[in-house]
């Protein structure tokens, strides 16, 4: 039971880093051990289960599926994200400095974690790491569209997104936040739209079970390499979690004011142009909570195998 409850936080953690645009739940699935567990279990449900549940009933399909392992991570998930969503979007409108402060000091330590889940460091492993900090800090600069709120656009824009969900470094929520779709899947969660939600649903469960064989795929034939470019990614992404930022462009949607084109700056350029206390202290204690929080669960992750 005590390592059923441990996956359960887990995927608790993973529902928490899922909804800050700029954090990964991929990142936390990997520093916490189970990633490419995930990725298999995942990537079993095909079509074939049906041939199997005829042949052989429930229990094998369970079995070839992880279903206990499957079960326990998703509920820690959906519950974690049900439960924080109220949570996160409080803490991002009046809180959001010691918040990205969590969130960097978060990320830094993954990338170090994660760079030690190689087998083999060579110099040719620099080229895709590079690449890999490019594409996630171009992704970070891409202006929020507006788009339409129709079934079939929700849809894909969780096909898309659960994509960049089960990527360690790629923020699902910040792929939402540029296809403009962030703050509307928050309210549908606040509001329980509940044919918005099963559509999204239905969109993550579809790009999901396609992503899934392309990156197990990747890991099988080319570990060290992949290894190498989720860790450009998780770097590129510190772009966006900046804590200290200045809105150069900003737009109104629903009567709230969504920043379009933002500036990092220094914390204390941040006090200057803007006349808010920086809150360097607080961010600086969140970061250090971020960075053990990580160490904490690479522990865990390492010494705990469900």
């Amino acid at each position: 039971m005590k390592d059923k409850l441990i996956l359960f936080l887990k995927g608790i953690a993973m529902g928490a880093a899922d909804v800050i645009p700029g954090v990964s739940g991929g990142t936390i699935a990997f520093i916490a051990g189970i990633y490419e567990r995930l990725i298999n279990a995942l990537s079993s449900v095909d079509l074939s289960l049906i041939q199997l549940l005829r042949k052989e009933g429930f229990l094998a399909v369970w079995k070839k599926v992880d279903g206990l392992f499957l079960l326990i991570l998703l509920s820690g998930i959906g519950s974690s994200i049900l439960s924080l969503a109220k949570l996160v979007t409080y803490l991002l409108e009046f809180h959001p400095i010691p918040l990205w402060s969590f969130f960097l000091g978060l990320i830094v330590a993954s990338v170090v974690v994660v760079q030690r889940q190689m087998k083999q460091v060579k110099w040719i492993h620099l080229f895709p790491f590079i690449v890999g900090i490019a594409f996630a800090w171009w992704i970070t600069t891409l202006v929020p569209a507006q788009t339409t709120n129709a079934l079939w656009f929700v849809f894909l824009s969780g096909a898309i997104a659960i994509c960049a969900m089960i990527l360690p470094g790629i923020s699902g929520s910040f792929i939402l936040v540029v296809l403009g779709k962030y703050q509307y899947m928050l309210q549908s969660l606040h509001e329980l739209r509940i044919d918005v939600i099963v559509v999204f649903m239905a969109g993550c469960l579809i790009g999901l079970l396609s992503f899934v064989r392309l990156v197990k795929w990747l890991f099988s034939r080319y570990h060290d390499l992949s290894i190498a470019v989720l860790g450009g990614f998780m770097v590129g992404s510190l772009n966006k979690v900046w804590p200290w930022k200045i809105t150069l462009e900003s737009t109104q949607i629903e009567g709230k004011i969504i920043p379009l084109v933002q500036e990092n700056v220094s914390p204390f350029i941040f006090e200057a142009l803007t006349g808010a206390p920086a809150e360097l202290v607080s961010a600086l204690i969140s970061a250090a909570v971020g960075l053990a929080l990580i160490l904490v669960l690479e522990y865990v992750g390492q010494r705990r195998e469900f």
